[in-house]
């Protein structure tokens, strides 16, 4: 393979002795990545389509147990082989046509780089305007983004850059600190919104809009089989290229346990407290808040806007690296492995999502 050109040292084969991620690795990974803001707000959609707040956290915990399935399933390869995505595809799809379903799924993430950089970098920019009293002006450049912003995406950009050119061990090390932390940080801050409203607000007593009697009665099946759709959609592009991250399981029942502990129920507890402290905000501000971000930056103690700044900067990070690099660095290092490495194909990944 060295002489046709088809290896490199990131797409070979991970060696036993390489492979260091057990059940809590694999659990952290999909908790670190599930533990997001698009997940804070993920019920918020499905509640303003009609359903009420339960029925939210059901549709999204059913869409990640069906999309655990396809993920369990295409891990075993990865687990079985030590191969990464793209060298998985060359058995269904050839040598140089299994570029064609790995840069499909490159371009993909390059976009959800970009978005969830932005993301991160917006949190710096709100906090850090309100830790050192910064007056926030409008844009006014047909951008739409003021120049504070754009600095901010840029230092946010330069972060995720950063722990791509430390390589797959920092990623792993990032990923168990953020799981652990980021959980500790939602149920403090699901205490925080239930004592000081006094309970969890109006939106958890908000009767469905499909039940007999509402706007939308007798509608609910029509509406929620796309929605359970769209939360299968949510992480169905990583059941596809899990194998970049399941070639580093010690076994497949790892990889299986792992997962299968990690994703649904982080997903629904997630989407919980977002739901939770939302309504809370309704007596609180009142009216809801959405954004944990906006709802962060309404503090006023410097210490707790720091370490909500630091958990956020976490979270969003440990977040894009896994779900928006790691496939696209390898896709990229399958195009021409004699030339691009995992490293590099994550600066493509880098530069592109900008």
């Amino acid at each position: 393979m060295k002489a046709d050109g088809l290896f490199n040292a990131d797409l070979a084969p991970v060696s036993m002795a390489g492979r260091k991620w057990g059940v809590f690795s694999f659990a952290a990974l999909w908790i670190s990545m599930s533990a997001c803001i698009p997940t804070y707000m993920l019920a918020s959609s499905l509640i303003g389509g009609g359903m009420n707040w339960w029925q939210a956290v059901l549709t999204i915990f059913l869409g990640n147990l069906i999309v655990l399935a396809p993920m369990i399933l295409n891990a075993h390869v990865g687990t079985r082989y030590g191969i990464p995505f793209p060298v998985y595809c060359r058995a269904a799809f050839g040598t140089r046509g299994a570029n064609v379903p790995a840069i499909l799924r490159a371009l993909v993430a390059c976009g959800w780089f970009g978005i969830q950089t932005w993301i991160g970098g917006e949190a710096i920019y709100k906090i850090s305007a309100v830790v050192f009293h910064l007056t926030v002006v409008p844009a006014t450049n047909w951008f739409g983004i003021t120049s504070g912003q754009f600095l901010c995406f840029l230092l946010f950009w330069g972060i995720n850059m950063w722990v791509i050119y430390r390589g797959i061990d920092t990623i792993r090390f990032l990923l168990n600190i953020k799981a652990p932390l980021l959980i500790s940080l939602g149920l403090l801050l699901l205490a925080w919104a239930y004592n000081t409203a006094g309970g969890f607000g109006p939106i958890l007593s908000q009767p469905s809009q499909f039940d007999a009697g509402q706007a939308q009665a007798g509608k609910f099946w029509a509406y929620f089989f796309p929605a359970l759709t769209g939360m299968v959609g949510f992480w169905a592009t990583l059941s596809l290229n899990i194998p970049d991250f399941s070639r580093y399981a010690k076994s497949q029942r790892d990889q299986a346990l792992g997962q299968a502990l990690g994703l649904p129920l982080t997903m629904a507890l997630y989407a919980f407290i977002g739901v939770a402290v939302t309504s809370a905000t309704t007596i609180i501000y009142g009216a809801p808040i959405w954004n944990p971000v906006d709802v962060l930056t309404r503090f006023q103690n410097p210490v707790v806007l720091v370490v909500a700044m630091l958990a956020l900067c976490i979270a969003t990070l440990a977040t894009n690296i896994a779900a928006n690099v790691v496939s696209p660095a390898n896709d990229f290092a399958n195009l021409a492995p004699q030339k691009i490495s995992f490293r590099t194909g994550g600066f493509i990944t880098g530069i592109v999502g900008i």
